[in-house]
């Protein structure tokens, strides 16, 4: 199964601590909205609201920002955010989508657009990059701490109703169909800390950016990134390593 390319791709070449902070509020940020949005803004009654509070917490995120994601979600204020996604691209022609959240569709529309045209890509239609992408459940337990065998896991995963399960050194990576996610999650959490439950996209496969293209390339992922509209991007590429 491909990677989770997004989040490797980032950490690789973002090097200024802040930027990486920034970006790890804003991908909470997203989490946060998500969750209000899905079960409500009381975090008793609502535990992907709970876990992703926490994580907050542990990220050190401001009160502040954590407030305004939850005041997207529940329309204070009187704004009203769209979730939209853009397809396109990048300049080595690889598949790249991008998720937003915007009061705006026509400001967010001109700065993806303009994003992949300064680096030598192109926005596509509906529909012209996400089959290249699966959309599936993705849960992460981290192994730091945890007294439990890699059979064990997956026995427990496949019990709770998962579909897979990846281990590596660091952490248990588990697949859900996305329907299930809540189901499953919910499950795990009787028994295990979650540090990851949402449903997200995953690359088919993933295209090597040629090295006469990367800089270009991580000019474009870098912009949207960026964009305080941009909630993720999901890149079906992988940078040459003398890039990362």
């Amino acid at each position: 199964m491909s990677g989770h390319s997004k989040w490797h791709n980032i950490q690789g070449r973002k090097g200024a601590q802040d930027k990486k902070r920034g970006k790890i509020f804003q991908k909470i940020s997203r989490d946060l909205y998500q969750a209000a949005k899905a079960g409500g803004a009381e975090v008793d009654g609502n535990p992907q609201l709970r876990l992703v509070i926490d994580k907050a917490h542990a990220a050190n995120m401001p009160k502040d920002n954590i407030q305004r994601a939850l005041d997207k979600a529940t329309g204070v204020g009187g704004a009203n955010y769209e979730e939209i996604t853009y397809e396109g691209y990048g300049p080595a022609g690889t598949a790249v989508m991008v998720s937003c959240l915007t009061d705006n569709k026509n400001r967010t529309a001109a700065a993806i657009r303009s994003a992949f045209t300064h680096h030598g890509g192109s926005l596509g239609s509906n529909g012209s990059v996400s089959y290249m992408f699966d959309r599936k459940g993705y849960i992460v337990i981290l192994r730091d701490g945890l007294d439990v065998d890699e059979d064990d896991m997956l026995m427990d995963a496949l019990d709770a109703g998962a579909d897979d399960m990846k281990a590596s050194d660091e952490k248990f990576e588990i697949f859900v169909t996305p329907s299930d996610l809540n189901a499953v999650r919910d499950e795990l959490q009787k028994k295990y800390t979650l540090d990851t439950a949402e449903v997200t996209m995953f690359p088919q496969t993933v295209t090597e950016v040629p090295s006469d293209k990367a800089s270009q390339y991580t000019g474009l992922i870098d912009e949207l990134d960026e964009n305080d509209d941009v909630q993720d991007v999901y890149e079906a590429a992988k940078l040459p390593e003398d890039a990362e």
